[in-house]
Order: C-alpha cells, then structure tokens, then sequence
C-alpha cells in the first residue's frame, strides 16, 4: 500500500518572538501554538521554516529577520552558529541576565511551587568572555565543514580537526581557528599543537574506527598565571609522543605543568586513568581572595580536579554563600557536595567547624591537602556516597549541623538526602545550584518546614542559557 506524501511543512511570516524556553531556544506563539526557534532573540520579528510540528508545540529555524530586537547585538566569534558554545552572543548581556532572572523565577515558582521574596537581579560575570580557566579541545580525523567551507574551499585537502563537538553529532568536530572562552595562551598552544601534529603526521582520532594518536588537549589557566596542559593519545608512540611534548614546551616555555596519559577507551574519559608529568609539578596553583582573615585561599589543582571554570565570579559567589550562611563564629556547618572543598575553606573563618562530604574519595583527598596548604585546622572531611554518608552516625562523630551549605551537581540532591535534610532540621540551609529545574525539585521536598528568604541568580556563563542560583532556607517557627 502506497503511503501518503507527507504534507510540506509551513512557513510562517512576520513572527514575534517573545521569549525564551528551556535549552535557551528563543520562543514564538503561532494560532494558540508554542514554537521552538532557533536563531533569533526575543524581540525579532522573523520568517520561520517549521522543521518540526506536534499537536502541542513546533520547532523552526528564523530564515529571515524581518524587524531585529533592540536587543539584538552582533556575534563576536567567527564560529557563531556552528559551535555548541556561547549561543547568546547575538542577544546584549543586560538582556541575558534579564533571561536567566527569570529561568530562576519560573523554575522554583512553577516547577517547585514555591513562595519566594522579591528576587534581585542576576549577578553579572565580571568578564564576559576569555572568563574560563579550563577548555578541553578534541582531536578528530572526521572535521565539520560548514556549508560556506564547503563552497569556498575547493578540493578538501584536511579533514582533521581539533576543537569542538558539533551539537549532536558525536563524531564530528569543529576546527577552531580563535575561541574567546579562555585567556592566552590557551588559542596559541591549540593552535600549535595542530601545526606540529599535521607537520610531523601525527594521525587524529577517528571516533568512529576508534583508531588514531592525538586525542584531547586539555588546558587549565589560573589566575596566579600558571599553566596546565594535559595531552591524550589513542595509543603510546614514545618518539611522537615525546617530540610534541619537548616542542610544545620549547615553544611555551612558561607551562606550569605539562602532562599526558594513553587513552585507548571508546570515550574521552580520563577520570580512570593514570596520568603523568612531563615537566613541572602534577598541579597548578589557584587563589580566590577574600578567604579566612581576608588572606586569599590556595587550591591545589590536579588534570582531574573539579573546580569552578569562571574563577572571578565564583570569588563573588562564595562570599555570598558565606553572607547569607549568617555565620558568627560559632556554627557547625556541613558542606555537601564539597568537592575539593572550595567552599568549606572558604566559610571555615566565620565558623567553628565545617565537614565536607563528597562522593568523590580524590576530591575529598585534594580537599584536605588544600586545606593543609592554607593552614586551616578546623575542617573534617569524609567520602562516601552522600544518601548514605549522612546518617546517624555521621551526625554522633561531627555533631548536629547549624548550617547546612549544599552545592550538588546538575541533577540535584539525592531524595534520601533531601529526606536526612529534614531530620537533621539546621537553622538555615544555603543550596548552591547549577539547575534552577533540580533545585526547584529539592526545595519542594523542604517547603513544608523552610521559608526561603533569599534568592540570587548568578551568571558564571555569559552568552549561554545556563544560569547558577543561590538560596537561603531558615527553618519555620
């Protein structure tokens, strides 16, 4: 039975849009229908190419904009569209934070059902771009090709990249010429090491065949001005290896510390694997100010130490997580989620004790040497897995918590640790989140006996959708 042609889909004419979604994508209302858009800010007036329709929503790309947004701006990067990354730069920044306000409002009203005073508006970054001290680039032997590259470039001679992911596609790879996310020398060691791969026929990896050398490069910047390289191969070729590394340091003789590790995973992981020095120390060195005594805190940083990417703004964040804990000195504050104790350290002047709890036993172990490097004694760490580290117990060896600081990853808390939350009932709990969505979820488990009196949106991502949110909970009369 022959079936029927699929109706063309529409195209619509002169639409506004009038704001944003979930993922960032902006939004437009068609006859009673919400529809998707991707390349337009909210205020254009566009032509839309319907790429998808359901009964309840559409999805569409802008073709054409009629009448631009006051708002709009012009992107700043070369790879603007192509590149899964700061997808906002063509909206200006005070409408960003605009945007990212109201993601927060939205989520903990409508998802979380929460009651909420007035919320400021978002904390801006104090850089808008080269504000990132950590990028990870990928190697790939299957480059994307724009549809301008494939016009202008004539009979492809390089199909080897080495950059980033395409949105979707997991085997293709952008070639990055000039990335604006992180500060020098970041774009000229990237640069580099392609040049000395290509010259010296060094092979990329191809993802698919799951063969090849060069695989990811990893750099860390801190704000002391030192350098981390982390260089992954598929397999070990010792004088290839050998020779990118020596040339690489004789080209960038201020790296910190250059390292590299074989990776012949069918992923881009390197949390399970061994990594080695090539020179310099196994870490750098990262201060936030504002620490204990007003003296700026020191991190050890390690190739798989987590630490927040924008280190300026997290300054600015931490000192309000410090403000709104209400510390006086006296307190005994958890911290979970602790990681390698950034936050814990950086309360620990205002209390009298402060446990950090992590799941991660290499972050515990970074925690308590960082707090070793900045001589403070008055932190306990331990690891587990937080639904069962926080029992009974753990409230007999550290004592019941006053102050409760949680900063979990993007899917939330743990309802069992929601649930211990409850049973240990501190006096204010201070929820760092990077989902306002999950956050929002967590919160709704609490309402019946917090009042949240503080919500503050913070940007650590300029021209992206995603947006960090910071509340304080004071438990109910």
């Amino acid at each position: 039975m022959r079936r029927s042609p699929k109706k063309p889909l529409p195209v619509w004419e002169a639409v506004p849009i009038t704001g944003y979604g979930a993922g960032g994508k902006a939004i437009a209302r068609v006859d009673g229908l919400v529809v998707f858009v991707t390349g337009a800010v909210p205020g254009d007036v566009v032509d839309l190419q319907v790429t998808h329709k359901k009964k309840s929503f559409a999805e569409a790309t802008a073709t054409r904009i009629v009448t631009p947004s006051p708002a709009r701006t012009e992107p700043f990067c070369t790879h603007f569209g192509t590149c899964g990354g700061c997808k906002w730069q063509d909206l200006a920044y005070a409408q960003q934070l605009v945007h990212k306000r109201q993601e927060v409002i939205d989520n903990l009203q409508r998802l979380g059902g929460l009651t909420l005073p007035e919320v400021p508006p978002a904390l801006a970054s104090p850089r808008t771009t080269h504000y990132r001290n950590k990028l990870e680039f990928t190697a790939s032997a299957l480059r994307w090709f724009t549809s301008e590259d494939l016009r202008t470039m004539g009979p492809i001679a390089d199909r080897d990249a080495l950059g980033f992911h395409i949105p979707g596609r997991f085997d293709k790879v952008l070639d990055v010429h000039t990335c604006h996310l992180q500060p020098a020398p970041s774009n000229a060691i990237r640069l580099f090491v392609r040049h000395h791969a290509k010259a010296h026929g060094l092979s990329f990896y191809n993802i698919r065949a799951h063969e090849g050398f060069l695989r990811t490069l990893t750099i860390r910047t801190t704000t002391t001005g030192q350098v981390m390289v982390l260089a992954s191969f598929g397999h070990e070729d010792v004088p290839a290896r050998e020779g990118l590394l020596a040339a690489l340091l004789q080209e960038f003789p201020a790296i910190t510390s250059l390292q590299w590790c074989i990776n012949p995973k069918k992923n881009d992981t390197i949390w399970d694997l061994d990594t080695h020095v090539f020179h310099g120390p196994d870490h750098v060195i990262e201060e936030l100010p504002d620490g204990p005594g007003g003296k700026p805190l020191r991190f050890r940083i390690g190739p798989k130490t987590f630490f927040q990417t924008n280190p300026e703004q997290t300054a600015a964040m931490y000192r309000l997580t410090r403000e709104l804990a209400g510390l006086t000195g006296q307190e005994n504050v958890y911290d979970l989620y602790c990681g390698a104790g950034s936050i814990t350290l950086y309360v620990s002047g205002a209390a009298r004790q402060v446990v950090g709890a992590e799941i991660v036993p290499e972050a515990v172990a970074d925690a308590e040497k960082n707090a070793v490097l900045n001589g403070i004694t008055n932190c306990r760490f331990e690891a587990g897995d937080l639904k069962d580290l926080l029992s009974p117990d753990f409230a007999l060896r550290h004592g019941r918590p006053d102050v409760v600081i949680t900063d979990p990853p993007r899917a939330g808390m743990h309802e069992d640790v929601a649930m211990r939350l409850r049973e240990l009932a501190p006096e204010r709990i201070v929820y760092v989140s990077c989902n306002p969505a999950t956050q929002a979820r967590d919160l709704a488990l609490l309402k019946d006996l917090y009042r949240i009196t503080h919500v503050q949106p913070v940007d650590m991502f300029p021209h992206t959708y995603h947006v960090e949110n910071v509340v304080r909970l004071e438990r109910s009369a």
